[in-house]
């Protein structure tokens, strides 16, 4: 079984975001970029699926600038046979749509039997591309899985997501999008064997027209991005034990507005 599995480059969650001069966009320089953390549990899930059925090929795919081949070669290092970059200025601009359209371009290429992604990516937290992308291929989707297990054939996947007071299982066939949350698995870090490995696997970079694409405008943009505003000072309550419970509990009700 071919498995495709889409991922997102993004800051460090250490990393302090600034805001560019443009006003629309974060400030790049200095940033460690890394694979969105969701996106780590769908390549491993990827990885285990092979390793379990003891064949197969995981190829991982990302749509982003030059920068990004660094997030693919993280993939590879994991143990992703080969990867696809997505890699034009036509896409500069991309929305989630134009995203997941680029995206479902790959699929009909190379014809996966599944497709899994994180389920959103965490420097927008937008959890949109995922479900377009199925929308896009006419395809089911199942989002936030916990637990898969896909059947011998290949013709089924029973996936599972966590709900309140248990899990909630479907039978998907497939071929299928799975969107990835945390707790389906624990991503593996790459060896050193497989960090000199994936230097010599391939990135194929593929431009729009490769896709049968051309220069679509978004319909979705950014006007503008804010700086969150400063965190209030904390404050410590005086007194002794039952002054300070009933002076807290009349801040938390009268000025918190919390109870």
């Amino acid at each position: 079984m071919k498995i495709l599995v889409a991922i997102k480059q993004v800051p460090d969650t250490a990393t302090q975001v600034k805001i560019a001069g443009d006003g629309r966009s974060i400030e790049t320089a200095g940033i460690t970029w890394i694979v969105s953390p969701y996106d780590e549990f769908a390549v491993e899930e990827a990885l285990r699926i092979k390793e379990k059925r003891g064949q197969g090929e995981v190829v991982a795919v990302t749509l982003g600038p030059e920068r990004a081949k660094e997030a693919l070669r993280s993939c590879l290092a994991m143990g992703a046979d080969r990867a696809i970059h997505v890699n034009d200025p036509a896409f500069n601009d991309a929305d989630t749509l134009t995203t997941a359209r680029a995206l479902a371009a790959v699929v009909k290429q190379e014809q996966p039997g599944l497709v899994l992604v994180g389920r959103q990516a965490i420097d927008d937290d937008m959890g949109a591309v995922g479900g377009q992308l199925a929308e896009v291929l006419g395809w089911p989707c199942a989002y936030w899985i916990m637990e898969e297990t896909i059947d011998a054939d290949g013709q089924t996947v029973k996936a599972a997501r966590q709900v309140e007071g248990g899990l909630e299982v479907f039978d998907v066939p497939l071929p299928a999008v799975l969107a990835a949350q945390k707790g389906l698995n624990e991503p593996r870090y790459p060896t050193l064997k497989g960090i000199m490995g994936a230097k010599k696997k391939e990135i194929k970079d593929v431009k729009a027209g490769d896709l049968g694409l051309g220069a679509d405008a978004p319909q979705l943009s950014i006007t503008k991005l804010e700086a969150l505003p400063p965190r209030p000072p904390g404050r410590i309550i005086d007194g002794d034990i039952a002054t300070a419970v009933k002076e807290l509990v009349r801040s938390l009700r009268e000025d918190a507005k919390a109870i």
